[in-house]
Order: structure tokens, then sequence, then C-alpha cells
């Protein structure tokens, strides 16, 4: 009987103590969390539209700066030669035709400011692409470690229901031998009812996470998932100093690249405005053809008058408020970005240290406090509910445990988002 006890009670201290090893699935997406992430770079359907987009938006930079297209005009003049034949429009029998090729030219720098706004909105479109694909592998990240918090809580659940059966066993048998009361072994049956009810649970979980990552992935909502074998290593807490990384957020978030590409654009949309007091030019030269043969020359420069100078204060006024907008909307953001930065900076913080105490504290005073409840237990000194609370308290440090991992690997998400690049 003894010898019984003291194998369940190295079983369950190593099984309940011991880091919990997933082994590899045959898949290949979901094991990761970098397979996943190379998966939905490939075939995310929104981030590609971003993508296509900042494409599209990069080619209007030539256009937006060319000369428009010529104009050729021509005209047949004197088509029936003063009434000597009938109308025609053959220039060679009329009494003359125009050629005028002209050309439309702006303003002196107003090309130039073109291609910049151009160049200026494919920078933030590109921004935007890039906080697209910050914001989609940061909920694939958190989607993978939620789905390694199920995936290990419900293998820690079975384990544990495992243990809990051979511990009824052993209080079957103390029953029998007259050492133990017929409740012990109904405490660990009604203890199993709880702990399967809990894997019904963490089966719908594990399948509701699993949708989500499938939903990220534009993959099959029920499509299987390879079993998550391990989490990103955290990175040395030097490289999360809060001023280094508020510097990093400032330079390279995906967002605030976006909203100073768009207060760019506005500041030079508004100088093109202001431009716009100042004439544009049509140059022309002319042709003129008697007969078959070309015989006189003519050129031409045509303006636009802007007299309408109550319709080109108001789209001043407009410039200047929209410029006035994007500064706010970019103060706005940066606000935004920085407090959250702030937020899971001290969240990861908060679950390291919480992982580490538990690891280092925790698991072996709950360890030892089993080793305790089952030696006593073994010599009839404390009942099988001290055990059972026992084993509760050793199970609830590593789903503990396992919580604040997986609450680590989120907060990081969240901050690689902000940064819109690796840590």
């Amino acid at each position: 009987m003894q010898s019984v006890l003291r194998i369940c009670a190295v079983a369950m201290t190593l099984t309940l103590g011991a880091p919990i090893v997933v082994w590899a699935s045959q898949q290949v997406v979901g094991g990761s969390v970098e397979s996943l992430l190379d998966y939905a770079k490939e075939s995310n359907p929104e981030f590609a539209s971003m993508r296509h987009e900042a494409d599209a938006a990069g080619e209007r930079i030539g256009p937006a700066g060319a000369l428009p297209d010529p104009k050729l005009r021509v005209e047949l003049m004197d088509i029936t030669r003063a009434g000597e034949q009938s109308p025609t429009l053959s220039p060679s029998r009329v009494g003359s035709t125009v050629y005028t090729l002209m050309q439309d030219v702006p303003w002196f720098g107003k090309r130039d400011l073109k291609r910049d706004i151009a160049a200026l909105e494919a920078d933030g479109a590109k921004g935007r692409a890039a906080g697209t694909w910050a914001e989609l592998s940061s909920r694939i990240k958190s989607g993978y470690a939620q789905f390694y918090y199920v995936h290990q809580n419900e293998r820690l659940t079975r384990e544990v229901l495992d243990l809990l059966s051979r511990l009824e066993k052993v209080a079957q048998v103390r029953y029998a031998g007259g050492l133990a009361v017929q409740s012990d072994a109904i405490r660990a049956q009604v203890e199993q009812t709880n702990l399967r009810n809990e894997l019904i649970a963490l089966e719908n979980e594990k399948r509701m996470t699993q949708a989500r990552l499938n939903m990220l992935l534009a993959r099959p909502a029920d499509a299987a998932l390879a079993a998550p074998e391990r989490l990103r290593a955290l990175p040395e807490p030097v490289n999360l100093d809060h001023a280094a990384l508020q510097d990093r957020v400032r330079g390279r978030n995906p967002q605030l690249f976006a909203e100073d590409a768009r207060l760019k654009a506005a500041e030079k949309n508004r100088e093109l405005t202001y431009k716009n007091r100042y004439p544009d030019f049509t140059f022309g030269i002319a042709p003129v053809q008697y007969r078959r043969s070309v015989r006189e020359w003519g050129v031409m420069v045509e303006i636009n008058i802007p007299l309408q100078q109550s319709s080109r204060r108001a789209q001043e006024r407009e410039a200047e408020a929209m410029l006035s907008a994007a500064r706010s909307r970019k103060d706005a953001t940066a606000n935004q970005v920085l407090a959250e930065l702030t937020e899971n900076l001290s969240g990861l913080d908060a679950a390291r240290r919480t992982e580490a105490a538990i690891t280092n504290s925790l698991l072996p005073q709950t360890e030892l406090t089993l080793k305790a409840a089952l030696a006593s237990y073994e010599n009839g000194k404390v009942d099988f509910a001290t055990l059972l609370d026992a084993q509760r308290q050793i199970r609830l440090a590593k789903q503990n445990q396992i919580k604040a991992q997986a609450e680590a690997q989120t907060r990081l998400a969240a901050i690689e988002r902000l940064l819109g690049e690796e840590l």
C-alpha cells in the first residue's frame, strides 16, 4: 500500500511540477507562431488588398507630375472656296487648313508639388499596408498564445484526471483494508467529474480559438491546426527600456508614419492651392496649309485669367483647415500609441514577474505541500480532502504559470504592433 502511494506521489509531482512538453505535430501550419505568420503573409486577403493599393499609389507618382497630353486642332477654312465649289473636307481643295498643336503648361512648381503629393500619398498607403500587417500579425500572435494556453491547460487537465483515477483506486484499496472511509473514493470520483466538465469547456474554447486563427489565415473555420509546440522567447529586459521604445515607436509606428505622410501631403496641397492664384499657360504652333504646301506659320500663347478669387480663397481656407486636421490627427495618434506602449510594457513586466514567482517559489511550495499531504494520508494523519486540496493547489499554480506565459506573449504582440517590427 505504501509503495503504491509513493508511486502516485512521484508521478503527480513530476507531472504537475515539471514543464509540459508538447510533441510536434506532423502538420506544418500551427506548430509555431512563425508558421502561422508566414502563411498569413501569403494568403490573407485584407493584407493583399492593402499591398495592391500601395502598389497602385506608387504608380500615381509619375503621372501626377507629367505634362498633360498635347492637343491637335485642325481647322478647314473656306471649304467652298468662296462658292466656287461644293463643300469639301479635303485639305488640298479648301481655301486653307490650319493645324494647331497645343501644349498646356502649369505655373512654375505646380508639377513638382503634384508629384510630391502623390509620393507622400504613396508613402501613406505603404504605412497603412504596414499597419494592416502589424495589426494582423498581432492578432495572430495573441491568438496563438491563447491557443497554446488552452492546449496546455487541456493537456494538464487530462493528466490530472488520470492521476485522480489512480488515487481513486488507492482510496478503494485503503477502504477495503479498513484504513480509509468510503467517502475518499467518492470524493475522487466527484473531482474527476468536475475535471471532465472542465474538459468540455476547454475543448469548446479550443475549437473557437482555432476558428479565429483560421479566419485570420483565410482558411476554412474547421481546418485542422497543428498542436502548438512552443512560445517565442521573451526579449531581455534591457531591450524593453521605456524611453528607447518610445523613440522607436515615434520613428517606426505604421500609424504615425501614415499620419506623418498625410500631414506632409496636406502641407504640399496647401502650397499648391496658393499657387492656383497664378495662371496656367497653353503654348501652340500653327502651320497653315494652302493647297498642297505649308506657306504660313503661327505661334500662340494662351493663359487662364484667375478672376474667381472668392472661390480660390475658399479653397485656400479648406487647405488650411485640412492641414490643421492632419496635425491634430497625428498628435492624437501619437498620444494613443504611446499610452498603449506604456500599458503593454507594464503588463509584460507584470506577467514576467508573475511567471518567475510561480516557477521559483509557488510551484516548489505546492510540490512540498503535496508530498507532505501524501505522506500524512499514508500514515492516516490527514483525510483525503486535504490531499485533494493539495493537488488542486499545484494544478492551479501550473495553470497560472501557463496563463502568465500567454499573457506575456499577448503583451509582446501588442508592443510589436506598436513598433511595426519584432523585438
